[in-house]
């Protein structure tokens, strides 16, 4: 340890300490200092503190990347290189023992980092997602095989050789699982998870699902049309997410994963046919759609849990309940109409909380010093756990795609010469209101993040990952009467006659008051939910703000609350509903923009003066303030002509 030390202390001497950061000082062979600045503000900062600390100039500094920092780089890797050649010649028999002990402390610093400091794989996500000190990488198993493999890589990279290292395509691949909890530290692989492409080509099939469930609801806006409509949603929601968890647990790229995912997105296509007539005579053919997709689910899981013994109790456990809500939906076929409806909501309550009751069941058996809790503790001892990054990009794609939607809605044709009126205007209007929703989900509640609500704590997890459901439920309906709204013509300059014939049809001279219902409270739950969904998250605070988060909330709430009121003022027409709730969202949407600025600065304009940086001697710089005080122009090329016989490129 002592000599680890010294070696330690030596290369810091020399400004050449290997710690994955860049090299902030080196040390030429003649003994002239070379310093490293990350920005020309670092460079003037440098020049002031070295003049006075280092009276005898013997020094350069250079900014980071530029060619006067590559050549000192170059120049001084040389000499080492003809050091080590020398070195090598005299004693060659130390030499390669002391190689070999260098490397071999290479790879265990390399490992000691890993495992204390966190390895810089994970850097990008904690300034995302914010710190966890209980999460660490694991490395392929490969990687292990050799101590003496060097821990990084800084030579050129033999694109030759990486041409001919392709990978081949397997029909099965043994799965491996991402990421997993074991005694209260979440390992995960050092690789970043992409989304698959097939995970967004199963999307677009929820766009077919999105349309004809908010289509029926728009074309039934009574009691029974949102309990069919939230029921058939919280399904359909259900298969995409068994799907989108069962991609994040496992890495699994072979052709046997593509097929199955084949046979889920049949069983999808299967139930969405059957969505319509549902609570008439296609109830049980869809739900038997549903339950192909569970079995099937359940069978996999029964051969994960063979293959990956570690995570054998957790599996074991998704099986029971995926059975177990199968079983009562197979009830449910067998009851009739309107009793059927006890037996449907326990199975989606069943299916949305089981995993949320598990994991608590199994922290709490962690605290416990019972027999029960030492078998739970050995029955899941491993679990797998939700990588955050492909949460996060699956979730924000859903989201997107049902903005989409609510957009898409909005389209109608028009036959009139000018058809500039009031059709057009409430479009427009509804288009500014996803607008303002894409805009406060993704770039206000998004933006900033301290702490993700998924490695926040267990809570704020259940709460992010739960409250979405009826957040995007809820914006789907609204999108969906918003369509209706458009079309109506209750208002002026709202000629059914401008409208091509299929348009004209779905025209209404007076707006139901349960679509009125439907699209306000949609619209102000999901208002309501992206509050809920911005306070799990701690964002970073700056002193001067304008306005804090609590507050800005507080108007989010009581925004919603007003839109969920509206349809008690019976007389507005089409165009004054969406008119009022659109000037509510974009309230919400300016009060927020106005809170996340500096009170130090204005909020209209930028008062900052832009700056420029050179460095030239001293003897020619008042000459140069006298220049541009005066506004003669100053000619660069013959400036560096003079100084350093510079001759500019033609």
């Amino acid at each position: 340890m002592a000599s680890t030390s010294q070696g330690t202390e030596s290369r810091s001497k020399h400004g050449l300490q290997h710690n994955g950061q860049r090299l902030k000082k080196l040390l030429r062979p003649d003994g002239r200092r070379v310093h490293v600045a990350a920005s020309p503000e670092e460079h003037a900062r440098l020049h002031k503190t070295l003049a006075e600390i280092e009276p005898d100039g013997n020094f350069d500094i250079f900014i980071h990347g530029s060619p006067e920092h590559l050549e000192a780089v170059r120049y001084v890797h040389a000499h080492h290189e003809q050091k080590r050649d020398e070195l090598r010649e005299k004693h060659a028999n130390v030499y390669h023992e002391f190689e070999n002990v260098h490397l071999q402390l290479d790879a265990l610093s390399n490992e000691l980092h890993r495992l204390t400091e966190q390895g810089v794989s994970l850097d990008a996500n904690f300034s995302k997602f914010g710190y966890d000190a209980h999460l660490r990488t694991r490395e392929p198993d490969s990687s292990a095989s050799s101590m003496s493999r060097r821990s990084s890589d800084h030579g050129q990279r033999d694109w030759e050789a990486e041409r001919r290292n392709g990978r081949s395509l397997k029909l099965w691949k043994r799965p491996v699982v991402r990421q997993y909890l074991h005694k209260g530290l979440i390992w995960r692989s050092s690789e970043l998870q992409e989304v698959a492409s097939f995970e967004l080509f199963v999307d677009l099939l929820y766009v077919g699902i999105i349309a004809i469930i908010g289509d029926f609801a728009a074309e039934h806006p009574t009691g029974s049309g949102l309990l069919q409509f939230t029921i058939v949603f919280s399904i359909g929601w259900k298969i995409w997410s068994d799907l989108q968890i069962i991609t994040s647990w496992l890495a699994v790229d072979d052709i046997i994963q593509r097929l199955s995912v084949i046979l889920v997105m049949a069983c999808l296509v299967g139930f969405t046919l059957n969505i319509v007539e549902s609570f008439d005579t296609t109830y049980t053919t869809m739900i038997a759609f549903f339950i192909t997709q569970r079995i099937f689910q359940s069978v996999y899981l029964l051969w994960i849990s063979y293959l990956i013994p570690m995570i054998r109790g957790f599996m074991v456990a998704q099986v029971i309940i995926a059975l177990t809500g199968s079983a009562i939906w197979i009830a449910s076929i067998h009851v009739d109409y309107p009793a059927r409806i006890a037996p449907v909501w326990i199975t989606i309550a069943l299916d949305i909380l089981a995993q949320i009751v598990l994991i608590l069941i199994v922290r709490r058996a962690q605290k416990s010093r019972t027999r029960v809790g030492s078998l739970f503790c050995k029955w899941f001892e491993f679990h797998p756990s939700l990588n955050i990054e492909h949460k996060t990009a699956r979730t924000n794609a859903f989201v997107t795609l049902v903005f989409g939607y609510s957009v898409v809605g909005l389209f109608y044709q028009n036959r009139a010469a000018y058809g500039i009126n009031a059709f057009f205007g409430k479009a427009i209007l509804g288009l500014i209101q996803a607008f303002c929703f894409n805009w406060l989900y993704f770039e206000i509640d998004g933006w900033n993040i301290h702490t993700h609500a998924i490695r926040r704590h267990v809570a704020s997890s259940m709460i992010w990952i739960t409250i979405h459901l009826p957040f995007i439920m809820s914006y789907v309906l609204a999108g969906a009467s918003l369509s209706r709204l458009v079309l109506a013509h209750d208002c002026q300059d709202t000629e059914v006659k401008t409208l091509t014939e299929g348009y004209a049809v779905l025209s209404e001279e007076e707006i139901p008051p349960g679509l009125q219902w439907f699209y306000c409270a949609g619209l102000g739950v999901a208002l309501l939910c992206m509050s809920v969904i911005s306070f799990t998250h701690v964002h970073k605070k700056f002193e001067g703000q304008r306005v804090t988060k609590r507050s800005r909330l507080g108007l989010r709430v009581a925004v919603s609350v007003i839109i969920i009121c509206l349809p008690l003022a019976e007389s507005l027409s089409s165009l004054e509903l969406i008119s009022t709730t659109t000037g509510l969202v974009a309230l919400v949407l300016m009060f927020d923009l106005y809170g996340c600025t500096f009170m130090g600065e204005s909020f209209v304009r930028d008062d900052r003066k832009c700056k420029y940086w050179a460095d030239c001697p001293r003897r020619r710089r008042g000459a140069l303030e006298e220049a541009m005080k005066s506004g003669d122009m100053i000619k660069v090329e013959e400036l560096a002509v003079e100084e350093k016989g510079y001759v500019p490129a033609p």
